[in-house]
């Protein structure tokens, strides 16, 4: 299968089980399903298109491989476009099911699932979303890298991102991936969109600092994984 279908069809699993969680399922599950959901979604998409793609998934994680060294970028434009595109194709399934709902849905009321701050400043959504992101990314490129975690890679990168939205679901929404805040964004409206430029802007800081710091031997240059099929 072509890479680029790979990451929409990645792409769209993980924002389709992620979001229909928080949409669907958040008051049964809490908040530790909900990162479940996220994380497992990783999990499964990294043993199916893994092979193929990478199963980045994310445009943040696919800036940061760039910037290591490890893609061009000509991959990184389509794998951005694959992954933006199959993430407000999820949305839309997404809000199909939910206008569904008997009695009707209001977005505007009840939200959908978009990341954005309110309790928390700011500063602190955007600090964690660099962070966050600058730690997966580290977690993503050494796993991946020659001697690393081999076949066990997907899963310390899904379980990194259960870890992540634990530690952040209430400071930020947790999102440390543009295209999954992008998605819902373009549903929600509203502040959902005037937010919007944060978790595009933290998680790519992030990410390419992480890849940076990979590529300059700060966290051991030279080992390399081969570059997606």
């Amino acid at each position: 299968m072509n890479k680029y279908i790979c990451e929409f069809i990645g792409t769209f699993a993980l924002v389709f089980f992620g979001c229909a969680t928080v949409l669907f399922m958040r008051s049964e599950v809490g908040l530790l399903g909900v990162a479940m959901a996220f994380g497992l979604s990783v999990v499964a998409m990294a043993y199916s298109i893994g092979p193929v793609s990478g199963a980045h998934l994310n445009p943040a994680v696919s800036l940061g491989v760039f910037v290591s060294g490890r893609m061009k970028s000509g991959d990184l434009i389509g794998y951005v476009v694959a992954q933006c595109a199959g993430a407000i194709a999820a949305s839309a399934v997404l809000y199909v099911i939910a206008l569904g709902k008997g009695g009707g849905y209001d977005v505007a009321a009840n939200g959908f699932a978009q990341n954005g701050w309110s309790t928390y400043s700011l500063t602190s959504a955007f600090l964690f979303e660099l962070v966050a992101t600058f730690l997966f990314l580290l977690v993503i490129l050494r796993a991946t890298a020659e001697g690393g975690a081999g076949a066990l890679a997907g899963l310390a990168i899904g379980l990194t991102l259960v870890l992540i939205h634990l530690a952040g679901i209430a400071v930020s929404g947790s999102s440390v991936n543009p295209a999954r805040s992008l998605g819902p964004a373009l549903f929600a409206g509203g502040s959902a969109l005037s937010q919007l430029w944060l978790y595009i802007v933290a998680p790519c800081l992030g990410a390419a600092a992480a890849g940076f710091a990979l590529r300059t031997g700060g966290i051991g240059a030279g080992e390399q994984a081969p570059q997606p099929a």
